[in-house]
């Protein structure tokens, strides 16, 4: 199925339909509430698309099934996986790696956490600009590791990073800065001058940086992804990048990520410690992730082109029936941020008056992440996934302006 005919079809796709297939998206939402209740809410909290896999993704899947693979993950396919995901680096964002430097994980928050035992001084506390992905807040400390939050700047509405706040971060004993490009949940796609600012900071302490790229396949024209270690000898000498094909092709339950060691050092090191990580990882996750870095590019692409006009006409939409709220099109990921702030005003069970998220739960029936979940810096906030139909995305802000109207009232 081409990708045009394809996200031709999503259009039609409804919201009964996403709850039949049984996603966590859609089906986990509201664990308090009835099941009438629950059957009516709109998903756009957990970060899964709507839109399924590319067809060879399935068809790798289904001869995998078909032949039984359901063993741990075997060396061939471990080096099938590792030369796919090195041959996307160079082609997709023009870096040269070496599949050697490729090692298979579960996921990217196990990668952190072993990055954080392993390659970071005892104690440390980690350094974590914020707005963050929720986990980057709450996995350092269950290693003992206190979390030294950096509220991103803003400069002409748009996110930046704190730069002086990193270099005070690192000065105050922090040594692992966790770099999430592109940036979950504010959708900020940094460049290469961004990334060597920060390069500079890091090297003046002697720090590390952890680089999450899962989304880098999600950047939207007029921006370009550039892994962080590709930019420089010295950010490839401090660095572990995690990545996966989870986000792009919507595979997170298979359970296989990847981690790129840029220097010989941290190579070395982590044949020793990540090898029960790479046991870890699926066999049947690893043949997905093969086949999308091998063979999912034109579907990619479609998906793409659907999500790009998704995240416009959400902007279309907010200025239309719920002009308070804050937005700024994400340049990459398919994550909304929206400032909810200015509904403060209305009275004190409005969203900004206390959580966002819960208030457009209970009389919106809209699932969305709290921004306070995302560090101090997202109060005020919520986290929205416009990854699913059209028709559902209208839908959604439409409840959303009306629950706002009522509080009005």
């Amino acid at each position: 199925m081409s990708p045009a005919s394809h996200t031709g079809d999503l259009d039609a796709v409804t919201a009964p339909d996403l709850r039949e297939r049984g996603s966590l998206k859609w089906t986990g939402i509201d664990q308090d509430r009835n099941q009438d209740q629950d059957q009516d809410t709109i998903g756009a909290w957990v970060a899964e698309m709507d839109f399924g896999t590319a067809p060879e993704v399935t068809a790798a899947l289904h001869a995998a099934v078909q032949d039984g693979r359901f063993g741990y993950l075997p060396p061939g396919r471990r080096a099938d996986l590792a030369l796919t995901c090195a041959q996307w680096q160079q082609r997709r964002y023009g870096w040269a790696v070496a599949p050697e430097q490729v090692q298979p994980v579960s996921d990217v928050l196990t990668a952190l956490e072993l990055t954080i035992r392993h390659f970071t001084r005892p104690g440390s506390p980690v350094i974590l600009p914020t707005p963050a992905y929720m986990p980057f807040l709450t996995t350092p400390p269950l290693h003992g590791r206190a979390v030294l939050e950096v509220p991103m700047a803003t400069d002409g509405g748009q996110y930046v990073l704190d730069l002086d706040g990193l270099d005070r971060a690192y000065r105050a004993g922090g040594q692992l800065l966790i770099l999430c490009n592109p940036a979950n949940p504010v959708g900020r796609v940094l460049t290469a001058g961004e990334l060597a600012a920060v390069t500079a900071v890091v090297d003046r302490h002697g720090g590390r940086v952890f680089a999450d790229e899962i989304h880098a396949p999600l950047v939207y024209p007029g921006h370009r992804h550039v892994p962080y270690a590709s930019t420089s000898g010295t950010a490839a000498g401090h660095t572990l990048t995690a990545t996966a094909a989870s986000k792009a092709w919507d595979l997170p339950g298979l359970k296989c990520g990847q981690v790129i060691t840029s220097n010989q050092a941290d190579a070395a090191a982590w044949e020793v410690v990540g090898s029960s990580a790479s046991v870890a990882a699926s066999q049947l996750g690893a043949v997905a992730a093969t086949a999308a870095y091998r063979s999912g590019e034109r579907w990619l692409d479609g998906i793409l082109g659907y999500l790009d006009r998704s995240r416009l006409a959400l902007g279309e939409l907010l200025a239309a029936h719920l002009p308070e709220l804050g937005y700024r099109p994400p340049e990459g990921t398919y994550l909304a941020w929206l400032d909810c702030r200015a509904l403060a005003a209305l009275d004190g069970t409005a969203p900004g008056g206390g959580d966002p998220a819960e208030f457009f739960r209970r009389h919106a029936g809209v699932a969305v992440v709290d921004g306070a979940e995302c560090g101090q810096a997202g109060r005020g906030y919520v986290r929205l996934n416009f990854a699913t139909p059209l028709p559902i995305l209208r839908q959604a802000v439409t409840r959303m302006a009306e629950a706002a109207a009522g509080q009005r009232r």
